[in-house]
């Protein structure tokens, strides 16, 4: 190993976190509890680059994922369990770059190691999940947009900051702003509630062309398309929509690669509170619409196509996810914040045109559908839209929807 560099008052002095990477050991800072290290260096190494910060002692910065570092010194304990890493099985003629190249070819789904590989990524009641947002994708959600569609665990991704390494990560085909990437962060309620998008379920989406798709093609194995990357990704369930938990965070990753917490969802308001100062409120200026002065909280009833309805002493009352601590009553006051003893994500199923559906609002004798299951032909039988990688939406008249009914998806507890 070599030397250590002197710190000069940056990152490995201030947290004595030191990571062995590549042959050498560099002082770090954590990232996500240990899922991703930012390395720092005195002299130029290969792979580093400049870091932004102005005044820096250790002015070379790199982040690494912790699956690609040999050894962590002076860790902190973890205040929760980690997350289930991706896992390799030991073969002759596998490792972990022929593994990514097999990722990439949609052919290659159904091999054996790739998929095992794929099924070694484990989403858990209150797994951090993320999705990178566009500036209107960030507006949305502060007006009302739930988590859903494409989204991937915060530990596969931690290593991934900036617009140009999280290019591979958007839904969407606007890249924003140069020196700024959107996050929305929640916690996991449920398993159920997501899937990874291969099989037969999900082979419409690797159908779908170019002209009628968002964002990069759906590969069929289970993986992000990138040159580099071996990142898992998920969908929610039938592209559903589904209920903020509570404390959920929208984060902006500025050039300097700090995480800011721009705001933090209020389940009991339904809404969102501002949580940046005005060293920070800058990296709001791409974002259409939006005073980055305010808090975002709604003034009258909004229109949820999505909920989750939990029972206490025999009642039935709406409900929050409260993670990692578990689900109670949603109330306003902390005395009526009840555990309850079941919970069910409720939402609306409809057929129409053949077409399986999922019904987000209504207005005015129409509703709003998206697809469950998208592929050429729903697409063409219903003229939806697409709306970001993998959701499709369209109006339809209530008169000619089917099957319209109330799904109540129960949770385990």
């Amino acid at each position: 190993m070599s030397v250590l560099p002197q710190a000069g008052g940056d990152a490995g002095q201030r947290t004595g976190l030191r990571v062995a990477y590549g042959g050498a050991v560099y002082p770090a800072e954590e990232i996500a509890r240990g899922a991703a290290y930012e390395l720092f260096s005195a002299d130029e190494v290969a792979g580093f680059e400049r870091s932004p910060r102005p005044g820096s002692a250790l002015p070379w910065r790199r982040f690494v994922h912790v699956t690609e570092v040999s050894a962590v010194y002076g860790a902190p304990v973890p205040a929760e369990e980690p997350e289930a890493p991706l896992m390799l099985p030991a073969h002759r003629e596998h490792g972990w770059a022929q593994v990514q190249q097999l990722s990439q070819q949609p052919a290659a789904a159904g091999d054996p190691v790739l998929a095992a590989v794929r099924g070694s990524a484990v989403i858990r009641r209150g797994t951090r999940m993320v999705k990178v947002l566009s500036p209107g994708q960030l507006a949305g959600h502060l007006r009302g947009w739930l988590p859903h569609g494409f989204c991937y665990r915060e530990h596969d991704v931690a290593h991934l900051r900036g617009a140009a390494a999280t290019a591979v990560l958007r839904t969407d085909s606007d890249s924003g702003p140069g020196d700024v990437t959107y996050v929305l962060r929640w916690r996991a309620a449920d398993p159920g509630d997501y899937a990874a998008p291969v099989g037969a379920a999900h082979r419409g989406l690797t159908a779908l062309p170019p002209r009628d798709r968002l964002g990069p093609p759906v590969l069929g194995t289970g993986f992000v398309p990138s040159g580099s990357q071996l990142v898992p990704e998920f969908v929610t369930r039938d592209f559903a929509d589904l209920p903020m938990p509570a404390n959920a965070t929208l984060l902006a990753y500025p050039a300097e690669g700090v995480e800011v917490v721009l705001y933090s969802y209020q389940a009991e308001q339904r809404g969102w509170l501002r949580m940046v100062g005005p060293q920070w409120r800058h990296l709001l200026a791409a974002v259409p619409g939006l005073s980055p002065d305010q808090e975002y909280l709604p003034t009258g009833e909004v229109p949820r196509s999505t909920q989750l309805v939990g029972a206490y002493a025999g009642g039935e009352y709406e409900a929050v996810a409260d993670l990692p601590g578990g689900f109670r009553v949603l109330a306003m006051t902390r005395a009526a914040r009840y555990p309850v003893d079941a919970v069910a994500r409720r939402l609306r199923h409809a057929r129409w045109r053949g077409v399986d559906c999922l019904v987000l609002r209504e207005e005015a004798g129409w509703l709003r559908i998206r697809l469950r299951r998208p592929d050429p032909d729903a697409v063409v039988a219903t003229g939806a839209q697409c709306q970001e990688r993998g959701v499709y939406e369209t109006w339809a008249p209530a008169a000619e929807v089917t099957d319209d009914r109330v799904v109540d998806l129960p949770y385990q507890l």
